[in-house]
């Protein structure tokens, strides 16, 4: 299939790594959806993308909120008809303190985005990427497969770990 045809999902599309996966995929013409909390920001990418020439939708949707998630997903593949990947990139450096000084809400909100927001993202894609052969990308770091080496990322280290174990 060519990639005029093809529908990519990205979850932290607003900025970093994200947009620029999302100007490139959509620069090879590929339908794109960038999501993320942020309406202006993800607006201003949709907008940017769709003034070069391609399609884009702007979903704003939380990670650690698996009905907007779901609703994101659902209003991709009514638009376009089919979701082939989904790039599972949007997370958070959370609080960078001491184990001894990171709350447990802290603790709670960074593993909550970071990793069951990639669980999520996932999970509700897959049913749609099963139907179009598709794939799955998951943006991790080197700070998950570190033994805590940066001082104060406990919560972002064990989230990012979790996503490559």
């Amino acid at each position: 299939m060519s990639a005029e045809k093809k529908v990519a999902f990205i979850t932290g599309g607003s900025s970093g790594i994200g947009r620029a996966a999302a100007l490139k995929l959509a620069a090879e013409g590929w339908r794109v959806a960038v999501s993320g909390r942020t309406e202006s920001e993800l607006i201003s990418v949709r907008e940017e993308i769709e003034g070069r020439g391609h399609q884009a939708l702007a979903v704003v949707a939380d990670l650690q909120d698996e009905e907007a998630i779901a609703s994101g997903i659902a209003e991709v593949v009514r638009k376009w008809g089919r979701l082939d990947t989904i790039f599972a990139n949007g997370g958070i450096n959370g609080t960078w303190t001491d184990l001894e000084s990171l709350s447990t809400e802290e603790w709670d909100k960074t593993l909550s985005i970071n990793l069951r927001g990639t669980f999520l993202t996932v999970r509700l894609a897959y049913p749609h990427l099963k139907e179009s052969g598709g794939s799955i990308i998951v943006t991790s770091s080197v700070n998950g497969t570190r033994m805590f080496s940066n001082q104060g990322a406990t919560a972002y280290a064990v989230s990012k770990a979790g996503q490559v174990a």
